[in-house]
């Protein structure tokens, strides 16, 4: 095959002329992101020659090695792991294959500093391209194992990279930098330097499992001359890491900025942790885990091909990437590692659903996770609103899959709330606040606070002085449905069935509530008669003080924003009618009242009916079954107004 030239898509041209350009300063983490890279690689041999005997693959000595050059200015990092074909080169060094490329694009033109920039890079996995930092030309020579042709890949850069066949390419992949001159004032060190090098592993890859080897400095002509005579052997290749699994070591032992950087190892994110769990069981069934919470969510947490999962080994060794039966969806943001003694070294994804220990992992770590983010909130309150910031919409969507831990998420879970503009309040706080005669937890659904807080159901809420929970995340919709209570208060909508508002009621409220329904009963049954088609039941209101009209669903009536999201989905359900509810102490209601009781037969009245009851769907953001009758109609009243 000749050489092919392929231009990068745009988004990864855009990138990497960020990074050619130093969009940030700690540039040494290039190296970090290429051991990491090798790293995974030999893992992923290491697994497929577990599962694939017939794999024609040295395994014997997996290893990543480093090779400096000083007189031509190259460093070459180099493992001897699962390599790539030429079409996964194209796929996977061409592109960059994330949903969210474009709005991290713009997030990362927009970031205000070094830190915002290098933690945006890190979301999207796209270390290799770090290598561009910090050197005018990038070669990598690969072979897949089990193949027989190997494949160079080389670029500067510039919006173009070369794809050629390559005959003798070893097993694996060698990454080789033309490095450009040192700029100590931009923080361009001298990457062939072997005590820098050292450095950089010791800090940023001390804990990877596979060797990091670098060749030892070749002696002058002379001294090699000297050691021949004197019988002396050439020393052999220093490794530069310890290789000490950080979940088997004791806590004190180990350092934030160990357990830091073995994060960053595991998911690519290049930001610290928010919170790190350790779990170290013993006994009939031992597991060691270390997992953790990251501080701000990946652009695809909610795009159908994020991947999730801990990581799974069984006695040190590798053995998954993301082990999905570990931790449910709702958590699958969780990273981390997962070291369990007693598994076969050949367990599959199948075997994983069913295996008992695995589901008795599963249980306890999702306990502990639940646990930390619970002590988070009591002790380390600023932790956790960015925590819930970040991912509160995933949590709780646990409240429909989780229904052991329900109460548990409960618990953790705040919410926006009427009592403070800023503040969310948990179930517990609002609880707590209520006030006396209270007897439900009020929540609102809604596209947004303003919306809620605009809502003629808020009304009489307001004037009462009872707070609200004003749930905006799509979630909100459905786990409201199946959540019927908190510590023994029911969860009550304010925009379904009866307000119920009057508990506290004097004989002459009572007394004044009968006689005007006595005195609406010819209009409620009018008007129900004239909107039949469109609504259930036309009755007065107990929420509204202000606006003169609002729909309601009944109790048991499943809401338009849910039905939308079922039908987005491809799934219709049936229409349910809503409820009209009048507020008999507004002028437009009263006069329509005396009006249609006068003139019973005036066809006029029935398009003013049609007017109220577009005006509460329209004030409760919903739709009109018929915008252009609405509109006719409004344009003849305004005409006569005139």
């Amino acid at each position: 095959m000749p050489t092919e030239t392929f231009e990068f898509q745009v988004e990864a041209r855009q990138l990497l002329q960020m990074m050619i350009h130093s969009i940030y300063s700690n540039k040494d983490v290039f190296l970090r992101e290429l051991i990491s890279n090798a790293s995974d690689a030999l893992d992923k041999l290491r697994l497929e020659a577990l599962r694939d005997e017939s794999l024609d693959a040295d395994v014997s000595d997996l290893h990543i090695a480093i090779e400096t050059d000083g007189e031509a200015r190259t460093l070459t990092v180099r493992d001897n792991g699962i390599g790539m074909s030429h079409d996964e080169v194209v796929q996977l060094i061409g592109t960059i294959a994330n949903s969210g490329t474009a709005k991290f694009l713009q997030e990362l033109k927009q970031a205000k500093d070094a830190a915002t920039a290098e933690g945006l890079i890190g979301q999207f996995g796209v270390g290799f391209y770090a290598a561009f930092m910090v050197a005018d030309e990038v070669t990598l020579v690969t072979r897949r194992a089990g193949q027989s042709e190997g494949t160079r890949w080389s670029s500067t850069g510039e919006g173009t990279y070369t794809v050629e066949p390559v005959e003798d390419a070893p097993q694996g992949t060698a990454v080789t930098l033309r490095l450009k001159p040192v700029d100590q004032e931009d923080q361009l060190f001298d990457y062939t330097s072997r005590w820098k090098i050292r450095e950089i592993v010791k800090r940023y890859s001390d804990f990877i499992t596979w060797p990091v080897r670098m060749a030892p400095e070749a002696p002058a002509d002379g001294e090699q001359a000297q050691d021949a005579e004197d019988g002396k052997a050439a020393a052999g290749p220093e490794t530069l890491n310890s290789m000490k699994a950080l979940w088997a070591r004791s806590r004190d032992e180990v350092s934030d900025e160990e357990y830091h950087e073995l994060y960053k190892h595991i998911s690519h994110d290049w930001s610290d942790p928010l919170e790190t769990l350790r779990m170290q069981a013993e006994g009939t069934f031992e597991y060691q885990a270390l997992l953790f919470l990251p501080s701000r969510a990946p652009q695809d947490l909610f795009a159908r091909e994020h991947r999730r999962g801990v990581q799974l080994y069984v006695k040190r060794v590798f053995i998954m990437d993301h082990c999905e039966a570990l931790l449910p969806e709702y958590l699958r943001f969780v990273k981390g590692v997962v070291d369990a003694q007693d598994l076969s070294l050949n367990v599959s994804r199948e075997i994983l659903q069913q295996d008992r220990q695995i589901q008795l992992m599963h249980r306890r770590l999702v306990k502990k996770v639940l646990s930390t983010i619970k002590e988070m909130m009591a002790q380390r309150p600023e932790n956790y609103a960015t925590f819930w910031g970040e991912f509160g919409r995933v949590v709780k969507e646990g409240l429909l899959s989780d229904h052991e831990n329900r109460d548990a998420i409960l618990r953790i879970a705040s919410f926006p709330t009427t009592h403070d503009q800023e503040k969310p309040a948990t179930l517990q706080q609002y609880v707590e606040r209520m006030k006396e005669g209270q007897e439900h937890i009020y929540f609102m659904t809604g596209e947004s606070r303003t919306a809620i807080e605009n809502s003629p159901h808020m009304e009489a809420f307001r004037d009462k002085g009872y707070e609200v929970l004003l749930l905006t995340d799509p979630v909100d919709e459905v786990w409201v449905e199946t959540v019927p209570e908190f510590d023994g208060k029911e969860l009550r909508s304010i925009a379904k069935g009866e307000a119920d508002l009057a508990k506290e009621e004097s004989e002459e409220d009572k007394a004044e509530r009968a006689k005007r329904q006595e005195d609406f009963a010819g209009l409620l049954a009018w008007m129900t008669e004239r909107l039949g088609d469109e609504v259930k039941e036309v009755r007065l209101s107990s929420r509204l003080t202000v606006s003169p009209a609002c729909v309601v669903s009944d109790t048991d009536d499943v809401t338009p924003a849910l039905r939308n999201m079922y039908r987005a989905m491809g799934q219709e359900l049936p229409e349910a009618k809503r409820i009209l509810e009048l507020n008999p102490g507004h002028p437009l209601v009263e006069g329509l009242r005396k009006a249609q009781a006068e003139r019973p037969d005036d066809a006029d009245l029935a398009g003013t009916a049609e007017l109220l009851h577009g005006m509460a769907l329209l004030a409760e953001g919903g739709e009109l079954s018929d915008p252009a009758r609405f509109t006719k109609l409004v344009a003849e009243r305004l005409e006569r107004a005139l």
